[in-house]
């Protein structure tokens, strides 16, 4: 299960503009220009899950564990700045992981290359561009 899961999570990370894998701490991790915006997890330190992490807006974190802790968790490492973790191991909706990793991206990436992503969505690619649902629920805007 691991691996066909791990090929798809692999497969909507790599298709934001200039995002790359490195490996980090023994697990993969997806950047731009180097600076992290979501991480490949497998039983963490013998926590059983597979799953993800990545950057959220303000406020997005706790709607989502609240509202789902079953799938959704506060990480360790980086939950304190807002980081959100998703079970990867449970049902997977994979347009929320598109819409999450997407707001994670926009977060990280320089403003040029983020709008890339933009660009890309309004010649046609299936890539969304503006922030997801979710993080407009919140009321909380990027900085």
């Amino acid at each position: 299960m691991g691996h066909d899961v791990l090929d798809r999570f692999r497969s909507v990370c790599l298709s934001f503009p200039e995002s790359v894998e490195k490996e980090a701490w023994g697990t993969p991790t997806f950047r731009v220009r180097d600076k992290m915006f979501a991480m490949w997890v497998e039983d963490h330190h013998g926590d059983e899950r597979v799953a993800m992490w990545c950057k959220a807006p303000g406020g997005v974190q706790e709607i989502l564990v609240g509202a789902a802790p079953k799938r959704f968790f506060v990480p360790p490492y980086v939950g304190h700045k807002g980081w959100i973790g998703l079970r990867l191991d449970v049902d997977v909706d994979w347009d929320e992981v598109r819409d999450l990793l997407n707001d994670s991206y926009l977060m990280t990436a320089p403003k040029k290359v983020a709008a890339q992503l933009a660009a890309n969505a309004t010649a046609g690619d299936a890539a969304p561009a503006k922030r997801s649902k979710t993080a407009a629920k919140s009321g909380n805007r990027r900085k």
